[in-house]
């Protein structure tokens, strides 16, 4: 085929393996990367997002071979099976797609340094829910935890496999239990995601010590850890995996979920809901509501009832708040 611009083209298939918003790295079917742009806007079911492709994104693209140099253009994104996106708690309007087609993704999580509060947890375990993604919880940095840590992160494991979560303790530094992670990504597309800090890039670099990723050091003046991502990619592990390694989050704010859904995505709530007095019960000041008998039972946790409420008023400054931290 011919394009004026372009001059003769050829159409291929591939993955986007990194998405930097301007420029795209696709690895084609063949297996050679080719540096793309894309032509035009996308819109993606009326999706507004801050970046229309995202890494993990199966594409159809053209290249323009002229002597040395070959230039790709994206000229179309398949439907994606599934795909992570946040918005930001400061600007409402922007949404960001974090990645797509992910068969399993891994939160890394840490007691301190920094923090992971049990509203980040949810806030991501409601968006993996959301788009059908396995999830598996990391309790990371087991090597560095005190009897307080080790305390707090034995009750949230407890929690969260009473849900039906798998929850794994590990150490990148020392390598406490990266084989169960291994085994766990074998033949899949997964994702790391978490707070700048809590050892994104030190697990990949224990995983796959060839990649090399740069790893930084904790702030201590503010407790939280320094970007060494910028933007999401991913890479071919050699036991048959493939990753994607994504920025640090400090914030996440959530995308398009309907008030009388939300409880469908909270498991141990959705459990009781048909037990409800009222059909449309949201959990919230209707009378014999099952999940509020259970909580007054403590048989369910009180923060994710907590993280259910301000999910579902919308209340970002508050978990914002509870973050310390600001996106």
């Amino acid at each position: 085929m011919f394009d004026r611009n372009f001059g003769f083209l050829r159409y291929m298939k591939g993955t986007v393996y990194k998405s930097t918003g301007s420029w795209y790295s696709v690895k084609a079917e063949s297996g050679a990367f080719y540096a793309c742009r894309i032509k035009g806007k996308f819109r993606l079911e009326g999706i507004k997002s801050t970046n229309p492709i995202a890494t993990g994104d199966h594409v159809t693209f053209s290249i323009d071979q002229q002597g040395d140099q070959a230039q790709g253009v994206i000229t179309a994104i398949a439907p994606r099976d599934n795909y992570i996106i946040r918005k930001s708690v400061n600007l409402s309007k922007q949404t960001h797609i974090i990645a797509a087609n992910i068969d399993v993704a891994f939160l890394l999580i840490t007691p301190n340094n920094p923090v992971t509060t049990t509203a980040f947890i949810d806030r991501f375990l409601v968006t993996a829910e959301a788009y059908h993604i396995k999830c598996v919880l990391l309790f990371n940095k087991t090597d560095d935890y005190d009897n307080d840590s080790l305390d707090e992160v034995k009750y949230l494991a407890a929690l969260y496999r009473s849900i039906g979560y798998e929850c794994l303790g590990i150490s990148a530094k020392t390598g406490k239990n990266i084989d169960q992670v291994k085994a766990l990504m074998k033949n899949k597309v997964s994702m790391f995601s978490g707070h700048s800090g809590v050892g994104k890039s030190t697990l990949v670099n224990a995983l796959a010590p060839n990649l090399a990723l740069r790893t930084s050091e904790i702030s201590l003046q503010h407790a939280q850890g320094q970007h060494t991502t910028t933007f999401a990619e991913m890479f071919d592990l050699p036991f048959g995996a493939q990753i994607i390694d994504t920025p640090g989050i400090k914030g996440f704010g959530l995308v398009a979920i309907d008030n009388h859904e939300l409880s469908a995505y909270f498991p141990e709530f959705f459990a009781l809901k048909d037990q409800c007095k009222f059909n449309n019960c949201l959990h919230v000041n209707e009378p014999n509501c099952a999940i509020k008998n259970a909580l007054e039972k403590d048989e369910l946790a009180w923060s994710r009832y907590k993280s259910y409420l301000q999910i579902m008023e919308g209340d970002d400054q508050v978990y914002r708040k509870d973050q310390h931290q600001e996106i």
